[in-house]
């Protein structure tokens, strides 16, 4: 008994509570220090997942299309990738849907602060937290590039504040949505590379992704904007309590306080967009070049494929004959 509380502590999520309801008591969940040690262990399994797919998908895969080593490390990441927003957006669909977050969206900010969490919103943000601290051992297991190690390293620390600060904060709710836009973005995006490592004329996914990706931020914004202006600032209990899990909802009854915030995420959405842009025409701007090489090299091989012009003259029975009749050819003198 003793090795199976300990085992417990390791695989299912602690501090469970029983709330009354209408329809008796309902077992919940809410955060303290012993998460610490369910991340742990499934670090350890998101590791060994890491592994599993790399042997028996990617390298595989690699073998056949004998990639050069700058393609061979973004084949792997965004493949790596593909595998976590896929598995992560059923998920994240699964459990908002039967929570209710998307049919009732007044449920984002009615009765906040969120302290009591069901089951699988929990295991999800623990789970979550787990695959992206996993991912700074993997920098080093996967012998990535140094150059790649800043911009991964951005990335990584990017997604644990979003997701711990949701965690910590008590929005969760509009964390999960959060996340499922940002992870069917994502999940396009890295479909559309592994796609075009393997055709390189092939970049109609990219072109989805662009679109989905413009959606995306809309929706972001447009839910940022109606949590945050509207949704927090009429909530009933505003004063601050620590120990209930309010921290901040009183500072959004502050239109200031309010708007400051709602500029700083309309900035931020601003520079997703702009360097999403960028990105964009620089694309665009590759592709017309190798558009404009490719019709050179065509005249010029058409230009190459033209017959040259003979000498002037005309044939007779197979026999060149200058203008005036002659034979082209020199007559030998003969000798005296």
């Amino acid at each position: 008994q003793v090795t199976a509380k300990t085992a417990f502590l390791f695989i299912l999520p602690q501090y469970n509570v029983s709330v009354p309801t209408a329809d008796g008591e309902l077992v919940q969940y809410h955060y303290g220090l012993k998460d610490l040690v369910t991340i742990l262990f499934y670090i350890f399994i998101a590791i060994i997942l890491h592994a599993v797919v790399q042997e028996y998908a990617l390298d595989k895969i690699n073998r056949r299309l004998h990639l050069s080593k700058v393609k061979h490390s973004k084949f792997n990441e965004s493949g790596q990738l593909v595998a976590f927003h896929l598995t992560s957006v059923i998920w994240c669909l699964y459990v908002v849907v039967t929570e209710g977050y998307i049919s009732n969206p007044r449920s984002l900010w009615e009765n906040y602060p969120h302290v009591y969490l069901p089951f699988q919103v929990k295991f999800f943000y623990l789970c979550q937290l787990a695959y992206w601290l996993h991912a700074l051992p993997e920098l080093y297991f996967q012998k990535v590039r140094k150059e790649e190690i800043p911009r991964q390293l951005r990335c990584i620390a990017l997604y644990l504040v979003h997701i711990a600060g949701a965690y910590l904060l008590n929005l969760t709710r509009l964390g999960l949505i959060l996340l499922l836009l940002q992870y069917l973005a994502e999940f396009f995006f890295h479909m559309a590379r592994l796609v075009y490592f393997t055709d390189e004329n092939n970049e109609k996914l990219f072109n989805v992704w662009a679109v989905v990706f413009v959606v995306t931020r809309l929706f972001t914004l447009t839910l940022y904007i109606l949590v945050i202006g509207f949704g927090l600032p009429r909530v009933e209990n505003q004063a601050i309590d620590p120990e209930r899990g309010n921290f901040f909802s009183f500072l959004f009854n502050n239109i200031l306080f309010r708007m400051s915030v709602l500029l700083l995420v309309c900035l931020f959405q601003a520079s997703v967009m702009w360097r999403f842009i960028h990105f964009q025409l620089r694309r665009w701007r590759e592709y017309w070049n190798e558009q404009s090489s490719r019709k050179r090299a065509a005249a010029g091989a058409k230009q190459q494929a033209k017959p040259l012009k003979r000498d002037s003259g005309y044939h007779e029975n197979g026999v060149v004959k200058a203008e005036n009749g002659t034979s082209p050819r020199t007559k030998k003198l003969k000798s005296p």
